[in-house]
């Protein structure tokens, strides 16, 4: 069988699907051109009907999207899907969306989505502080993963960090009264700066302790390069943060 995560051949991405910059502030990535092939073409033009959310800027009802009522988790920066596509095959009962802005990567995830026959995850290619500012309800979601977000290791471009005060407030008014935020990083400064972050955010309650992190969860893969880092002595920092609030209950 063909591996959807693969990429034989490559070409330009389509210019359709091209992501502007728009105002300065915090955004979810940095658009970085990527070497795009025939079989991810094709998987914009035949499966993003299926999987795809276009972005409209307006609330969205989720439950309508997937034809049911199902706790809704979000991970923000797919890659090529492989954290994704794991998580949605061992846990059906959940809804899951994706978002990630690299084509190749959407590509790869679309096939791969079609290849498993998972009804139950939709993926946007657009920025994702738009898409929860302005399509996910207050409260909708039962968690946010973030995985390996860009540590922006220099100290002059930190600021370009994803996890900052602004970001993880709206992910607290985003995330359900016991909901779940699941960071992982492979580098330790930017560990620090989660905590820093995320420990002090009103709302967001370390479930290791203040400045704590907990082994590697099942729900997410260990991937290669996070293998190879392993063997040559790289740290890998799991954060496990619970929305505090009536109803709170432990989700994992």
């Amino acid at each position: 069988m063909t591996d959807p995560f693969s990429s034989p051949g490559a070409k330009t991405p389509p210019k359709p699907f091209t992501v502007t910059e728009g105002r300065r502030e915090i955004r979810s990535f940095v658009l970085r051109q990527g070497r795009f092939t025939e079989a991810q073409q094709r998987a914009f033009d035949v499966q993003w009907p299926k999987f795809g959310l276009d972005y409209s800027g307006q609330p969205r009802d989720f439950d309508a999207v997937f034809g049911r009522t199902a706790p809704l988790v979000l991970e923000i920066g797919t890659g090529n899907g492989e954290a994704l596509c794991h998580a949605a095959r061992q846990d059906p009962a959940r809804n899951y969306i994706g978002i990630e802005v690299h084509a190749p990567g959407v590509g790869r995830l679309l096939n791969a989505l079609d290849s498993e026959g998972s009804a139950h995850v939709r993926v946007y290619h657009h920025d994702a502080v738009e898409v929860l500012r302005n399509e996910v309800a207050d409260g909708a979601l039962d968690e946010v993963r973030i995985y390996f977000p860009d540590p922006w290791h220099k100290k002059r471009h930190n600021k370009r960090r994803l996890i900052q005060p602004d970001f993880a407030a709206l992910l607290v008014r985003k995330l359900r009264p016991g909901g779940r935020l699941h960071c992982a990083t492979d580098w330790e400064a930017y560990a620090e700066h989660m905590w820093d972050v995320l420990d002090a955010t009103p709302g967001l309650r370390n479930r290791a302790g203040a400045r704590g992190s907990v082994p590697r969860p099942d729900w997410r893969p260990q991937t290669h390069f996070e293998t190879r880092g392993q063997k040559l002595g790289h740290g890998v920092w799991d954060l496990l943060y619970d929305k505090t609030g009536l109803g709170s209950r432990d989700s994992g």
